[in-house]
């Protein structure tokens, strides 16, 4: 039988809220009676339930990972994958555990993820993006839960996000191409009206006209980040000629989509048309030819997630948004 707080306490002659006591090392208590309700702690091999643990200490040692928005990133999403171990890693190292909130529906007694966070008492909350972001994430971010979001903007109160500095994603590829005679040069972005996707394709139109190149309507297309609307779109920038020098595919998902739709269409990536990608996903480094790329440093973006909200959590002062510096990866495309 499992033997509970009270229980022990009342083996030992003492108060329940005396063994929480002992149990967190709290000073002021006799070494006679420290000594007396360890020797039942050991004698009876009592382990504490995680209840009575974050009762006594006001910390559960967890944190929510919340997949935020009606189209929520996907689990084996290779970029948000990559940050988020980077980042279970670093919590990990510090005695947290991860629990993942489900956005597929609000369950009634537990409601929104302010609901959940306060009902499981996590110390603070990790919020990936995604798009169409559900209110009840600002609401969460407004309250007195420590959260920081990457790729998405929060105020709170107790707040911070990391992001890489997407102007410069596509200011350096743009940069590299004219360096390298390229003039003629299309775009595949992101969802409209995403701050990540917003951000590379302001970087894009204001680098291209810093360097007074051509802007083509038909050359900037935008799709999800996924491989089959880089492939449409790509599809689409190839309706009529004449078709680009290069192309820049604000993820590497969408730029492998559009290899595919460029050697459909009897090209050549890399002679024909050059082909660069955004993230560096391992997937790079074996398409056909080797993707080009700029590198969000996803490690770093992980570990400053991690760092930033464990000195929220214990009352540090926080930085509301952090910037990663992108590198840019020349391969074969």
């Amino acid at each position: 039988m499992k033997l509970t707080i009270r229980e022990i306490a009342k083996m030992a002659g003492v108060s329940p809220a005396t063994v929480s006591k002992i149990m967190n090392n709290y000073q002021g208590i006799s070494s006679t009676t420290r000594d007396k309700v360890m020797n039942v702690i050991q004698s009876t091999g009592y382990q504490p339930t995680f209840s009575a643990k974050s009762l006594a200490t006001k910390k559960s040692n967890l944190i929510g990972l919340i997949y935020a928005g009606n189209v929520s990133v996907d689990l084996n999403n290779p970029f948000f994958n990559e940050i988020i171990n980077s980042f279970k890693k670093t919590v990990g190292s510090m005695g947290y555990d991860i629990l993942i909130f489900s956005n597929e529906h609000f369950n009634k007694e537990l409601g929104d993820y302010l609901s959940r966070a306060r009902h499981y008492q996590v110390d603070g909350c990790l919020i990936i993006s995604g798009e169409e972001i559900e209110s009840v994430v600002y609401e969460l971010d407004q309250s007195e839960i420590p959260c920081v979001g990457v790729d998405i903007e929060l105020k709170g109160p107790h707040s911070s996000y990391v992001l890489t500095d997407n102007y410069k994603v596509s200011a350096n590829v743009v940069e590299y191409l004219y360096l390298n005679s390229i003039r003629e040069i299309a775009y595949i972005g992101g969802f409209q009206g995403n701050l990540v996707a917003d951000i590379r394709k302001d970087g894009f139109i204001k680098t291209m006209n810093q360097f007074s190149l051509p802007i083509i309507e038909d050359w900037v297309q935008f799709g999800d980040f996924y491989e089959k609307s880089g492939y449409e779109a790509m599809k689409k920038i190839l309706a009529k000629k004449p078709y680009p020098k290069a192309v820049f595919a604000a993820s590497d998902m969408m730029a492998l989509g559009a290899m595919e739709a460029i050697r459909e269409h009897g090209l050549h990536i890399g002679d024909d048309i050059r082909v660069i990608g955004c993230d560096d996903i391992e997937a790079c480094r074996y398409s056909d030819p080797k993707l080009s790329t700029v590198k969000q440093d996803k490690e770093k973006l992980g570990k400053l997630a991690a760092y930033l909200l464990l000195d929220i959590i214990n009352g540090n002062p926080e930085s509301k948004k952090v910037l990663v510096d992108p590198e840019l990866i020349i391969r074969q495309s």
